[in-house]
C-alpha cells in the first residue's frame, strides 16, 4: 500500500478503519476510541462503516505524534485540535475581513479623487473651528 496520501483529495472519504490503522500506524481498536472520544470523526459509508480521508489520517498520526513524543495526553490533544481548528477559522475570518478592507478603501479612493479642487479630506480625527474673538 502506498504511504504517499498526497494522491486523494484530502476530505475523500476513501480509507476503511483497516488501512486507515495500517497508514496511521495505529490499532484500528484505537481509532474507533478516538472517534468515540471526538478527537477524529471520519465519514460514514451507507452502512455505517468508518471512512477515513487522507486529512484524518494526517491527524491521526499528529495525535499519535504529540501523545508519543511529546506526552501529551488525549484531552490535552482534543483542546489542541479545537484551539488549531478555531485559529484556521479566524484567519479565514482576517483574510475575508482584509479584503472587504481594501474594498473599501479602493472605493474611498475613487470618492476622494471625484472631490473638486477646494475640498480637502481630512485624515485627522480632530476638526478645528476659527472663531473671531469678541471685542
Amino acid at each position: 500500500m502506498a504511504e504517499n496520501l498526497s494522491d486523494q483529495p484530502l476530505d475523500a472519504a476513501v480509507f476503511v478503519i483497516s488501512v486507515a490503522a495500517q497508514l496511521s500506524g495505529m490499532h484500528p481498536q484505537t481509532l474507533r476510541q478516538y472517534d468515540r472520544l471526538g478527537l477524529v470523526q471520519p465519514g460514514r459509508s451507507s452502512g455505517g462503516g468508518r471512512r477515513y480521508s487522507p486529512r484524518d489520517v494526517v491527524m491521526l498520526r499528529e495525535i499519535a505524534r504529540l501523545s508519543q513524543e511529546d506526552g501529551v495526553n488525549l484531552a490535552g490533544i482534543k483542546r489542541i485540535i479545537e484551539l488549531e481548528s478555531q485559529v484556521e477559522a479566524l484567519q479565514a475570518k482576517v483574510g475575508e475581513l482584509l479584503d472587504e478592507l481594501a474594498a473599501a478603501r479602493a472605493d474611498l479612493s475613487q470618492v476622494h479623487a471625484s472631490y473638486r479642487r477646494d475640498l480637502v479630506p481630512l485624515s485627522q480625527s480632530a476638526l478645528v473651528v476659527w472663531r473671531p474673538k469678541k471685542q
